[in-house]
C-alpha cells in the first residue's frame, strides 16, 4: 500500500522560504506523477503544482508560478515543494499527492494517494 509522509511545514515570516518534503513508500515511485495541494478551513482543496513521473515536466497554479518549485528524486522516492517569497495568503495545510500516469496536472478526484498534510503558516 502506497504511503506518503510530508515534512517541513512550520511558521515563517512573510517573504521567507520553506521546503516541504514528501516520502513515498509501498509502491513504484517512478510510475506516479507527484503533486502538491493545499487547503484552508471552509475551502476546497486546491492544486498547487505537479511534476511528471519521468521527464520532470512541471505545472503550477497561477499564484505559485515564479515562487514555488516542485522537484523529485526518483532514487530517494522523494518529492519536494520549495516555496519562496511566501505570503500570508499561502497559509494552509499542504498535502502531497500521487497519481498513476505521466501527466503532472491533477485534480482532487484524479489523485490516487494522499499524505496526511503539513501546516504552513506565514505571518505578516
Amino acid at each position: 500500500q502506497v504511503q506518503l509522509v510530508e515534512s517541513g511545514g512550520g511558521l515563517v515570516q512573510a517573504g521567507g522560504s520553506l521546503r516541504l518534503s514528501c516520502k513515498f513508500s509501498g509502491g513504484t515511485f517512478a510510475l506516479h506523477s507527484m503533486g502538491w495541494f493545499r487547503q484552508t478551513p471552509g475551502k476546497e482543496r486546491e492544486f498547487v503544482g505537479g511534476i511528471s513521473r519521468v521527464s520532470n515536466e512541471t505545472v503550477y497554479e497561477n499564484s505559485a508560478k515564479g515562487r514555488f518549485t516542485i522537484s523529485r528524486d526518483n532514487y530517494k522516492m522523494m518529492a519536494y515543494l520549495q516555496m519562496n517569497s511566501l505570503k500570508p495568503e499561502d497559509t494552509s495545510v499542504y498535502f502531497c499527492a500521487a497519481k498513476s500516469g505521466y501527466y503532472p496536472q491533477m485534480t482532487s478526484r484524479s489523485v490516487d494517494y494522499w499524505g496526511q498534510g503539513t501546516q504552513v503558516t506565514v505571518s505578516s
